[in-house]
């Protein structure tokens, strides 16, 4: 099966036999006939080439999310896709039929421990992030893991611990804060033009897909809990969940959580796998304005609303005041039109090269990772609050 001729960042090491390019034959399956991924349109300029070698980097999972990592870096000059492994031929005859340069294996071991290989992006089901991510790391390869970096604390802190032991780059697919939309939101927050906050309230509901291996929180809220990571910056002193599974035999698929901050900050998020229409809403105001994110709206995703409320209190009590109502203008603000995973893969590369930490680094998996685990906690409690310790090394926001 060929490959790119081009340099390589480090050593290349002989073609393995274990590829699977005969063993699909063998199998009925013709790599050049199957249905070929859809590609997107590129959204910004092809970026100027380093002078370095492109990293070679190994995929593996091509089920839902996989392929757009593939796409994603195989677009980037930096980065030259090297191998993808699937346990289903099915799936890797479309990624060959679409990538014909690259190898494809059912053998996720033998990609790993290419010595071709310089990354490995991991997109498979939860309970393998961190078998697979703990294979690479100690395989000497940079990893990029999909959300979230693991079933528990103790198992991200075990990776985080890995990669930095190795000096190697741990990174998770925490998607939207690589967004414009999303980094728009955290500059505002930032600056003060929302002033104080006083609530986050997220919603997150579609019809489906109900999943074998985890709840709707560990498959939906981790988005929320990343974004709200990222925007507000702090940590929540303690959660409360709240549930039901109405499918017997199957995980939790509406829940309610809440996070409380110091300072009377709240955070709430709302997810389900059983509602009639999709909505993917964000509302965080300040004392000053107000935004609301709207993840489908076409263009104006993200709208800053001048609304709220004055206290004047009256002379002849101070228990008294009067609420006035403000409301002013509404503005859009510009956002780059970077597709959210062309601007992780380049950042995850920008960090290999450069020894920099990525924004979603393996810190920022385990403070999320930290909030689901408290929140299934809570759920066994039928809502009873749930104190998160203070961070700790490991737990800190990063700065």
């Amino acid at each position: 099966m060929a490959r790119f001729g081009r340099a390589h960042f480090g050593r290349r090491g002989p073609a393995p036999d274990y590829w699977q390019g005969e063993a699909m034959k063998r199998q009925g399956i013709n790599p050049l006939v199957a249905s070929p991924v859809q590609a997107l349109p590129a959204t910004t300029p092809t970026p100027t080439p380093s002078a370095d070698p492109p990293l070679r980097v190994g995929v593996i999972g091509y089920g839902y999310w996989g392929p757009n990592l593939v796409r994603n870096f195989a677009d980037v000059p930096d980065a030259q896709v090297w191998a993808v492994s699937d346990t289903r031929p099915e799936l890797l005859a479309q990624a060959h039929a679409r990538y014909p340069a690259i190898t494809v294996t059912t053998d996720s071991g033998a990609l790993i421990h290419d010595p071709a290989i310089d990354a490995v992006v991991i997109m498979t089901p939860v309970s393998t992030h961190f078998e697979l991510a703990m294979e690479a790391l100690r395989a000497d390869k940079h990893v990029l893991v999909a959300k979230p970096i693991a079933t528990s604390a103790e198992q991200a802190a075990q990776l985080i611990d890995e990669a930095e032991r190795r000096h190697l780059v741990l990174m998770v697919d925490h998607t939207f804060i690589y967004t414009g939309a999303v980094r728009r939101i955290k500059e505002l927050v930032d600056s003060g033009t929302l002033g104080r906050l006083y609530y986050y309230d997220s919603v997150r509901v579609n019809l489906g897909l109900f999943q074998r291996d985890v709840n709707v929180l560990w498959d939906l809220a981790v988005h929320d809990l990343s974004i709200m990571d990222y925007v507000l910056g702090e940590q929540p002193c303690a959660v409360a969940a709240t549930g039901a599974a109405h499918v017997q035999g199957k995980p939790v698929n509406m829940a309610y959580l809440t996070c409380f901050f110091e300072n009377e900050l709240l955070a709430h998020h709302h997810v389900n796998w059983l509602a009639p229409v999709k909505v993917r809403r964000t509302l965080v105001c300040g004392d000053r304005q107000m935004i609301v994110y709207d993840d489908l709206e076409p263009s104006e995703k993200v709208k800053v609303y001048d609304k709220g409320i004055t206290l004047t209190s009256r002379p002849e009590g101070v228990y008294e005041s009067l609420i006035g109502y403000r409301t002013g203008d509404m503005w859009a603000p510009k956002l780059s039109l970077t597709e959210g995973l062309r601007a992780e893969a380049q950042d995850f590369l920008e960090c290999i090269r450069t020894g920099r930490r990525p924004i979603s680094d393996g810190e920022s998996g385990l403070r999320v990772v930290r909030i689901l685990e408290a929140a299934c906690e809570s759920l066994k409690r039928r809502g009873q609050p749930v104190e998160l310790s203070m961070p700790t090394a490991h737990q800190a926001v990063a700065v």
